[in-house]
C-alpha cells in the first residue's frame, strides 16, 4: 500500500466509523461462526497498525505479521511484543498447524497469487482450525481506492469460490456485508468517475456524520452469518481444511 494509507490508518484507526464497526462485526461473527476452544491460538496476517488485535484478543492468545515495518513497529506497541515480519504465501517462520484461528482481513487482494496465499494459510491452521477472511467486493467499483491500496483484484462471490476451492478449502457460506450503506458508497463512485474526481482520501467524515455511519454499520453485527444480506462492500467467510 502507498504510504498515505498507513498513515491514514494510524491516524483513524480509533475513530474512523468504518475501523470502529467493523471491529464489532468481526468480533460477533468470530464468536458466534469460529467455535473456538478457550485457549485459543490465533495469528492475524496483514495486521497493519493493530486494530484489531485487541479485538481478537478476547477470543485467545494472539501472533500478528506486518510487512511494512512503520506500522508493524506501532502494531508491536499495541500486541506488546514485536510482531512478525513473514510474507505471504510463504510465511517463512510460522509453524505449521499452530493456530485455531488465523484473519486475514481485507489481505489477499494484495497478493499476486491469491490461491498459492491461501494454501501457505491453511499450513498454519491446527486440525480443525479455520480462516477468517474478509476481502473488498465487486471487480466494477475498482477505484482509485484500490490503486492507492495497490489492490489486485476486487472479488465477485464466484471469483473468491474459485480461489477458495483451488486451494483445497471450504467455505461457511459467502455473505456480503456493509450492506445498509452500500447504495451511498456506490453513488459516491459513480458521482466520482462522472466528475472525474474519483478520490483515494479514506479520512473520517465530520463528526455527526461519522457517528451516523458508525451506528448505521454497526447494525450489520447482529445480522452478518445469521441472514444473507444483499450486496455489501465487502465479503465475509470462514475457511476450514
Amino acid at each position: 500500500m502507498d504510504r498515505i494509507v498507513y498513515d491514514r490508518m494510524a491516524a483513524h484507526d480509533s475513530t474512523h466509523w468504518w475501523y470502529r464497526a467493523r471491529r464489532d462485526i468481526l468480533a460477533d461473527y468470530v464468536a458466534r461462526s469460529a467455535a473456538l476452544p478457550a485457549d485459543a491460538r490465533i495469528l492475524e496476517i496483514g495486521c497493519g497498525t493493530g486494530h484489531n488485535l485487541p479485538m481478537l484478543a478476547r477470543f485467545g492468545a494472539v501472533d500478528a505479521i506486518e510487512i511494512d515495518e512503520a506500522a508493524g513497529a506501532i502494531a508491536s506497541q499495541r500486541l506488546g511484543r514485536p510482531v512478525g515480519t513473514a510474507p505471504l504465501p510463504a510465511l517463512d517462520g510460522v509453524a505449521p498447524a499452530s493456530y485455531d484461528l488465523v484473519a486475514v482481513l481485507d489481505v489477499i487482494e494484495h497478493v499476486g497469487d491469491d490461491v498459492a496465499a491461501l494454501k501457505g494459510i491453511a499450513r498454519a491452521l491446527k486440525p480443525g482450525g479455520a480462516i477468517l477472511v474478509t476481502v473488498p467486493a465487486h471487480p466494477w467499483m475498482w477505484s482509485a481506492h484500490d490503486v492507492v491500496n495497490h489492490h489486485h483484484r476486487r472479488y465477485s462471490k464466484a471469483t473468491l469460490a474459485a480461489a477458495i476451492d483451488r486451494a483445497g478449502l471450504r467455505h461457511n457460506g459467502l455473505r456480503y456485508f456493509n450492506s445498509l450503506l452500500f447504495p451511498i458508497a456506490v453513488a459516491a463512485r459513480l458521482a466520482g468517475k462522472l466528475t472525474g474526481k474519483d478520490d483515494s482520501d479514506d479520512s473520517p467524515p465530520a463528526a455527526p456524520i461519522n457517528t451516523a455511519l458508525e451506528h448505521i454499520f454497526r447494525v450489520e453485527r447482529h445480522l452478518v452469518g445469521r441472514i444473507p444480506l444483499p450486496p455489501g462492500l465487502s465479503i465475509i467467510t470462514l475457511l476450514r481444511k
